[in-house]
C-alpha cells in the first residue's frame, strides 16, 4: 500500500500540473488532479485518497508557485480523498450509487473548504467567484474519476 499510496501521490501531483487554469481572484487555479484523488480514494480506500489528494494536490501547489495555499490544501485533498474512501469502503454493498454518493461527498467537502479558506483570505465576493471552477473541477472528478476506479477494481481484483 505504500509503494501505491505514492504513484498515486506522483499522479496526483503531476496530473494538478498538467492543466492549471489560474483565478486570479483568489490566486487559486482550475486542475484535473481531483479525478486522480477520486480514483486513488474509490479504488484504494481512505488511507491512499487522504496521501495522494492532500500530498500530491499540496506538493502540485509547492512546485507551481502557490505557496499560501500548500497548507490549506493539505487539508482540503487530503478531507475530500479521506472521505471520499471512507464512505466507500465503509458500505456493505458497493455499488455504484455508493460510488457516486462517496464522490458527491467527497468533492463537496473539496468546494467548501476552499471556499471557507478564500472566503477568510479574500472575501466572499472573490470566493464566490471561484466557486463554480471548484464545481466544475468537482464534476470532472467524478466524470473521469469514477468509471477509471471501477474498471481498474475490475481490472485487478481491489
Amino acid at each position: 500500500m505504500i509503494a501505491i499510496a505514492a504513484v498515486m501521490t506522483a499522479l496526483v501531483c503531476v496530473t494538478t500540473m498538467f492543466f492549471m487554469l489560474p483565478i486570479p481572484a483568489t490566486d487559486g487555479f482550475f486542475n484535473i488532479g481531483d479525478a486522480i484523488v477520486m480514483i486513488a480514494a474509490l479504488t484504494f480506500g481512505p488511507t491512499v485518497g487522504a496521501i495522494a489528494g492532500g500530498v500530491g494536490s499540496s506538493l502540485a501547489d509547492l512546485l507551481g508557485g502557490w505557496y499560501v495555499w500548500v497548507i490549506p490544501t493539505l487539508v482540503i485533498k487530503g478531507a475530500e480523498g479521506f472521505i471520499a474512501g471512507w464512505i466507500f469502503s465503509k458500505s456493505k454493498d458497493q455499488s455504484f450509487q455508493k460510488t457516486i454518493l462517496a464522490w458527491c461527498v467527497g468533492g463537496l467537502v473539496m468546494v467548501l473548504g476552499y471556499f471557507i479558506v478564500q472566503v477568510f483570505m479574500y472575501g466572499f465576493a472573490a470566493a464566490t467567484v471561484e466557486a463554480p471552477f471548484n464545481f466544475v473541477q468537482m464534476a470532472v472528478s467524478g466524470i473521469v474519476g469514477v468509471p477509471i476506479s471501477q474498471a481498474l477494481k475490475r481490472r485487478i481484483n481491489v
